[in-house]
């Protein structure tokens, strides 16, 4: 088993063994701990230390993809540090992301809760004209503002709406007001899939590529993943979801991705290890699969 040395405060995404030069690493993992607009439960902002501790437990070979995607190189920066105002942590995450995607890197965010994925997807929407998103979710997200800002997590999606389209998966939980505001034909309810995952190819069919892929953890079935703010019953399994991204990858070009919401607590890690493994299965998917089509 994968065994570094740094378990703790800056343990990197995979341990040291996963860390390659930045000049070489073809992911650049930003931890953004941010829990600033959340309305229920708080502890998002533990998320990305979470995921990068249960990370260094992984093992680094991937059986499906035969292959060790750590090898594609892998950096973790800096947490992202900004004011507990979302318009701050906004710029700071552009910034960062910028950064890696001028260089060439492919941007994984670890969340934080569900509003830190704003900055991202503005950041590669600049790099990569007609970008589309995937949104993996339990909830629509497509309030105009709650709580009294446009920024809250709960109108993540309203605001990726004014940048580019997006494809709904999951959802399961809304209120009566986002109806009129949920893409037409782009949102997959969770209780319309079928058996036979017939709904993953209509799902990668409404995507254009480039894509950016946003995975709220909440899109699984709380039965799979516990830990999270606002858990809603009648979600993904674990297998449907990477089945998507593997089909995904397979056909379209993925230019980032996040991880969010995951919300740990002390008795009970198994939710870590899993966000963290999903996260190096999109990179093996990414890295195997190449540019997709």
């Amino acid at each position: 088993m994968n065994n570094p040395q740094n378990r703790g405060e800056s343990c990197p995404f995979g341990g040291q063994e996963a860390q390659g030069g930045c000049e070489n690493a073809r992911f650049a993992v930003l931890p953004i701990p941010y829990d600033g607009t959340s309305t229920w439960q708080k502890g998002a902002d533990k998320g990305p230390q979470a995921i990068l501790a249960a990370s260094a437990h992984m093992e680094l070979y991937d059986i499906e993809t035969d292959s060790e995607p750590w090898r594609f190189g892998i950096v973790t920066l800096p947490a992202v540090t900004a004011g507990p105002d979302p318009e701050s942590m906004l710029a700071a995450v552009r910034d960062a992301a910028r950064v890696e995607i001028t260089a060439g890197r492919t941007v994984v965010g670890l969340g934080g809760e569900h509003s830190v994925s704003l900055g991202l997807i503005q950041a590669c929407a600049e790099a990569h004209p007609g970008l589309s998103v995937l949104q993996m979710d339990a909830h629509s997200d497509t309030r105009a503002s709650y709580a009294g800002s446009p920024l809250n997590h709960a109108c993540v999606m309203a605001r990726v709406g004014e940048i580019c389209d997006f494809v709904q998966v999951g959802i399961r939980s809304m209120d009566v007001e986002e109806k009129g505001a949920v893409p037409e034909g782009r949102t997959f309810f969770a209780h319309d899939r079928d058996r036979e995952g017939r709904w993953i190819g209509d799902v990668v069919d409404r995507l254009a590529a480039p894509v950016y892929v946003t995975i709220d953890l909440d899109v699984l079935d709380p039965a799979e993943m516990p830990s999270t703010g606002t858990p809603e019953p009648g979600g993904l399994s674990y297998r449907e979801v990477v089945k998507l991204l593997r089909t995904l990858s397979r056909r379209r070009r993925i230019v980032g991705f996040d991880v969010v919401e995951l919300m740990p607590t002390a008795t009970n890690r198994a939710p870590d290890f899993l966000a963290a493994r999903l996260v190096y299965q999109l990179m093996a998917y990414i890295g195997r699969h190449g540019r997709g089509e």
